[in-house]
């Protein structure tokens, strides 16, 4: 770890407005996983076509909860887009973890293992949860680069947003834990 090492897990990245990059612009990320090899995280505000019940069919598992099968799947990042990524709130002990949990220190838990769909399907499984197809990644010192360059806001994440606000909300909710104003922003703003 260099001294300049951020440790920006359990974080979210807010894009500033201009982010370059189309993937990103208007993005929130959850980081759930940030160290010296890179960065790992998932957009929590970019929904997709499918929804969790269509998501459940392709994988031949019935969700018999109405309200979640209606929710929509989230388009997570760029990379492995034909994978699962299910960021949910921590479990308590007696839950157990699934085969393919990363928790995150002091925050949520992301589950790629199919073990948390079969939960769900039955009934069970974490009651907060957002689940994405692909993930966002960064190799080392991508990401610290990408922000010294104004390309990135960080703040600590509040669950709320990803699981409580609407989806069209949560950008702005993000910047307000920063007291920031989205109007005030502009593309062209240099570091205070």
């Amino acid at each position: 770890m260099s001294k300049h090492q951020m440790a920006l897990t359990n974080q979210f990245l807010i894009a500033m407005p201009g982010m370059a990059d189309d993937t990103f612009a208007g993005a929130v990320v959850y980081l759930c996983e940030h160290n010296d090899k890179g960065a790992l995280g998932l957009v929590i505000n970019k929904p997709i076509s499918l929804t969790l019940g269509n998501l459940f069919e392709k994988v031949e598992l019935s969700l018999p909860d109405e309200e979640l099968a209606a929710r929509p799947v989230f388009f997570g990042g760029p990379v492995q887009t034909e994978r699962g990524f299910v960021l949910h709130e921590p479990l308590d002990d007696e839950g157990g973890h699934y085969n393919a949990t990363l928790a995150v220190p002091g925050g949520l838990e992301m589950t790629t293992s199919r073990d948390v769909l079969e939960a769900l399907s039955n009934g069970a499984g974490p009651k907060k949860l957002l689940v994405t197809l692909g993930y966002s990644g960064w190799a080392a010192g991508q990401l610290e680069e990408e922000i010294g360059r104004n390309g990135w806001l960080t703040v600590d994440a509040e669950p709320g947003i990803i699981f409580e606000t609407p989806i069209e909300e949560r950008y702005d909710k993000a910047l307000s834990l920063l007291g920031i104003d989205p109007r005030m922003l502009s593309a062209d703003a240099g570091h205070a």
